[in-house]
């Protein structure tokens, strides 16, 4: 049995990862403030988990959320694009001192291995497709510039002091207990939740930008995978987490028309600052190194996405 910490645990990535963590025995203990995190996304796993509701800009309670853990799962952060365009020393403060903290306080701890949720964000809007983890990174938004910078530490903390690392970059990961309330929420959760209410959606742009929409699942494989991974495949490097496929919005909205039985359109408005237009990810090195295949593919992802939905209403 091997304990875990998971920072954002009451977040849908982090809530998730909670739940495969305890699926394989072993021991779960999260970090959260509750900023954007709810209490709902761990209510039936809360007696199974040690939760401290801190801050991880708060040092001390840092360093005693790591102490005896073996592994951390690294997935706090403001998550948002158009958040950080709006307030960037916010997105400066949470997604950069704050991961500063912890691995400082990982470092301290002796922790066997900390994993980071990067964001493909970092690659910006250069027109190659698939994106490579060896492409000079171009962020565009201040998340982005975030983002990439908790990659940096994290490879610097292997590096200078010998803790072991790994970075993800998740490419639009969706699925249940994802936020469709936030104005910041991923455009999939709106979209399933509106429709489902016979609400009308809204794309931002034309809707020819496309994704490479990952289900959560697949994120928990990564995580689990990552953990085990040899220090020689693995420390000090950066893997995309995706499907290495891709889809248009337009023909996501027409996916979702079938499986909601919304009967409507979709509203068009002007694309929003700090989006990127397509984004397609290489899984060449995350297959070699970590052993990683996406297990859930997009419309079975969206299937299970829209029942869970559909059951909370």
């Amino acid at each position: 049995m091997s304990s875990y910490l998971i920072t954002g645990i009451a977040g849908f990535i982090g809530s998730t990862l909670a739940r495969g963590v305890l699926a394989h025995g072993n021991q779960v203990r999260g970090i959260d403030n509750l900023s954007t995190g709810k209490r709902e996304n761990i209510a039936e796993i809360r007696d199974r988990i040690d939760l401290r509701e801190v801050d991880l800009l708060d040092l001390k309670s840092v360093q005693e959320a790591c102490r005896d853990m073996d592994y951390v799962f690294h997935e706090a952060a403001i998550p948002s694009v158009p958040r950080s365009v709006v307030d960037p020393l916010e997105s400066n403060r949470a997604n950069i001192d704050a991961t500063a903290n912890l691995l400082v306080a990982a470092r301290d701890a002796k922790v066997k291995r900390v994993v980071y949720a990067a964001s493909s964000s970092a690659y910006g809007d250069t027109p190659t497709l698939p994106k490579r983890e060896d492409m000079l990174p171009s962020p565009i938004s201040p998340y982005a510039v975030a983002k990439l910078t908790g990659e940096y530490y994290m490879t610097s903390f292997w590096r200078c002091y010998g803790l072991e690392t790994v970075s993800l970059r998740y490419f639009n990961i969706f699925g249940p207990r994802q936020d469709p309330a936030s104005p910041y929420s991923g455009v999939l959760a709106k979209f399933i939740t509106q429709m489902l209410k016979g609400q009308q959606p809204v794309i931002f742009g034309d809707g020819r930008q496309s994704r490479d929409f990952t289900h959560v699942e697949n994120v928990v494989n990564a995580n689990l995978l990552a953990c085990q991974a040899p220090a020689s495949e693995a420390a000090g490097r950066t893997f995309n987490v995706a499907t290495a496929m891709r889809i248009d919005l337009n023909e996501t909205f027409r996916v979702l028309k079938k499986l909601t039985g919304y009967t409507g359109e979709v509203k068009y408005e002007a694309e929003r600052a700090g989006d990127v237009k397509h984004s397609l990810a290489d899984l060449t090195l995350a297959r070699k190194h970590l052993g990683y295949a996406p297990t859930v593919g997009f419309e079975e992802g969206l299937q299970r996405t829209v029942e869970w939905y559909r059951g909370q209403a």
